[in-house]
C-alpha cells in the first residue's frame, strides 16, 4: 500500500500543510513547524508563498 500525502485534518493549525507533512513523513508536526518557522525568517515572504502553493496543490484529506 502506498501512502498519500494529505493536509491534515486531525493534526491542523492553519490549514493543514504541515500536519499532512509530519503524517506522511512520520515526523513531528512541531519540528517540521519549527523548521519552517526559521526558513520563513531567512526566506521573508517566500516560505508563504510555499506554504499557500501547498495548500492549494494538496487534496484535503477526507475521512
Amino acid at each position: 500500500m502506498h501512502k498519500r500525502l494529505f493536509r491534515s485534518n486531525r493534526d491542523r493549525v492553519w490549514l493543514g500543510v504541515l500536519g499532512g507533512f509530519g503524517e506522511y513523513l512520520n515526523v513531528d508536526p512541531t519540528l517540521l513547524r519549527v523548521i519552517f518557522v526559521i526558513f520563513g525568517v531567512f526566506a521573508n515572504v517566500g516560505a508563504l508563498i510555499i506554504y499557500v502553493l501547498c495548500a492549494w496543490l494538496m487534496p484535503k484529506q477526507f475521512d
